[in-house]
């Protein structure tokens, strides 16, 4: 049965308030880092002289830097996760820097289906007072509060994931009325963006639209020859310029996609930092991509967005966003989407004012 702080959420709020150094773990993708944001915004909001440190995979951890809610950044692989590198020595190393930390509390954010357990362990073995997550089951002694987790009782009625972090924090008194995603970029993202974009060919006097074929597993992606018929019907029919993103790892991907197209297109695969891909997403006409961070990243940042998903989750549907999520879709319903989100584009494109933002805010601790 869920804690009795659950009934009676108040009586535990002093002690959540009161904690000044405080540990947010997110150990997985950088996608749910980002929609871990407004429940990190509600700390912030309700806790502004407390220290914010994010406990995050280093695919993860790099989107901290982009939080202005974030003070600190700890980067660690967990073994319990899908991750490149494991090792004891690795989690001795964690160990040290959660102690050195002199957390006052820590809350772990997790997905449905992911266990909190072993990052509450950590904390615990770390010293950390105050430990909270969700929990299927009563976790005794390695949690000191807790909320009981629902999502997978009830697998078609599952929240979004944004909701799932807000309901988490709430529950030990954090709360916001911005319950948007967060994300900035600084203006200096936005010149050398501009930069990158001219040198491979795109004319900024033209509107675009971005086309992202990666994902963090292959069979979440949709097939690149067909994204590319989609991507040059886009194009064509609304006099946009087509520009590919995606990571060094993802070049050949994007050229069978461009290659799949009869007509010029530009490709920034990586070229790009994290920075510049979201100004190169803000001036945007509309975004097509996988079920991926960069999703999240068109929700942040009010860009509409086409997704193509393997499965039509909506617990990882773009965050009140306007975007249409398909599900194993012919190219022509991949145009038809992105077209009806395609606002008239303007006579001359003009780059979004860059959202403030101190590119160095956060400091960097990585765990090799």
């Amino acid at each position: 049965m869920p804690p009795a702080s659950a009934a009676r959420p108040n009586t535990r709020w002093s002690a959540w308030h009161a904690a000044r150094n405080i540990l947010v773990v997110r150990l997985d993708n950088l996608g749910d880092v980002l929609t871990s944001t407004p429940a990190i915004q509600a700390i912030r909001q309700s806790s502004p002289q407390a220290r914010i440190t994010l406990l995050g995979s280093r695919a993860g951890a790099v989107l901290a830097r982009h939080v202005p809610a974030i003070d600190d950044v700890i980067a660690y692989d967990a073994p319990w996760l899908k991750s490149p590198s494991h090792g004891d020595l690795t989690d001795r190393r964690l160990l040290t820097a959660l102690r050195r930390g002199l957390f006052d509390a820590a809350i772990v954010f997790t997905g449905c289906r992911q266990s909190a357990l072993p990052a509450a362990l950590m904390c615990r073995l770390a010293g950390i007072p105050l430990r909270l997550a969700h929990c299927a089951d009563n976790p005794h002694g390695l949690l000191t509060d807790w909320v009981h987790d629902t999502d997978d009782d009830c697998p078609e009625g599952m929240r979004h994931d944004v909701a799932r972090q807000l309901d988490l924090v709430r529950s030990v008194g954090f709360h916001t009325a911005n319950e948007r995603l967060v994300f900035r970029y600084a203006a200096t993202d936005v010149l050398s963006m501009r930069r990158k974009f001219v040198a491979a060919g795109g004319d900024m006097n033209r509107p675009y639209i971005v086309v992202h074929p990666g994902a963090s597993a292959e069979a979440l992606r949709y097939p690149a020859e067909r994204l590319g018929a989609a991507a040059e019907g886009i194009g064509l029919d609304s006099g946009c310029q087509v520009v590919y993103t995606g990571g060094h790892d993802e070049a050949a991907l994007v050229a069978r996609a461009q290659a799949g197209m009869r007509t010029p297109s530009v490709s920034l695969a990586g070229q790009m930092t994290l920075g510049e891909l979201a100004a190169l997403i803000a001036g945007a006409q509309v975004a097509v991509c996988t079920s991926s961070g960069l999703a999240h990243m068109a929700a942040a940042l009010e860009t509409p967005v086409v997704v193509l998903a393997a499965s039509g989750s909506a617990q990882h549907a773009p965050w009140r966003a306007r975007a249409h999520v398909l599900e194993q879709v012919h190219p022509d319903e991949v145009i038809e989407a992105a077209l009806d989100l395609i606002e008239a584009p303007p006579p001359v494109w003009a780059p979004p004012l860059p959202l403030h933002a101190a590119a160095n805010a956060a400091s960097w601790v990585a765990l090799r």
